[in-house]
């Protein structure tokens, strides 16, 4: 309320001032066709200028301050794949039944770095992200997880994070799994009903973590080609990934 006092108080002064000088103007040249000429004048490039500031300037400058923050987005969801996404991902795919399928279709002879991802691409997209009930390690899992815990609580913390939902669902699906694992005294001997819950969320995890992976992979395929070709050679889903460069990317 306070503010928009403050904010009429000030639209009234400006007025009074414009009227005064106005008034001035008159009381000095006695012309009052030149002052109505050039009152109409400037109210009309008035919208000239709201068109000019508020829709294609203002639009510009938008698009340009989005870009630059979806940069650091990405550069954040590279740190969270370096410290946490791919080994995640190496762990819950060795859990997949059908883990050994994507790996086939992964064996490529001589193909160019685009037609790798492209495959890649083809492979995940239509992947069941089902895991096998009875192979899951929930210690080794937990394990893992809890050394990153403060490390995902510092990302959540991270208002930026908002305006990329599809990655902000993935570190909440992570975390929650982790707040679930951490939440049982033993992890051994759970009822299969137990199994089948936790089953569900590294299902939910894996997938979106999968799939998030692969927009990142694609901002790196365009943005910045030489951290492209070292992931791609660490391919989490590939068992005879290396980083070693064994033919021409």
């Amino acid at each position: 309320m306070k503010r928009l006092n403050w904010q009429v108080l000030l639209g009234m002064s400006l007025l009074v001032l414009s009227a005064l000088f106005y008034l001035l103007h008159y009381l000095i040249f006695r012309d009052p066709h030149h002052i109505f000429i050039y009152l109409i004048g400037d109210v009309a490039f008035v919208f000239v200028e709201v068109l000019l500031v508020t829709l294609i300037i203002h639009s510009v400058l938008e698009e340009r301050e989005k870009k630059a923050r979806l940069e650091k987005l990405n550069m954040v969801i590279g740190v969270f794949y370096s410290e946490v996404g791919m080994k995640l991902l190496e762990i819950l795919s060795k859990w997949d039944p059908q883990i050994e399928r994507i790996q086939q279709e992964l064996v490529t002879e001589r193909k160019s770095a685009e037609q790798k991802f492209g495959r890649i691409c083809k492979c995940l997209r239509k992947h069941d992200y089902r895991i096998e009930s009875e192979k899951p390690d929930w210690d080794t899992l937990n394990a893992f997880l809890v050394t990153k815990k403060d490390f995902l609580l510092r990302l959540l913390e991270n208002q930026n994070l908002l305006e990329h939902e599809s990655f902000t669902d993935v570190l909440w699906a992570v975390f929650h799994l982790a707040e679930e694992l951490d939440a049982r005294e033993s992890l051994q001997g759970l009822p299969d009903a137990d199994h089948k819950h936790l089953s569900g969320d590294v299902k939910r995890v894996y997938g979106q973590l999968a799939l998030q992976w692969l927009k990142y992979m694609e901002h790196l395929k365009n943005s910045y080609p030489h951290l492209f070709s070292l992931s791609l050679r660490t391919n989490p889903f590939d068992r005879s990934a290396t980083p070693i460069v064994q033919d021409s990317l």
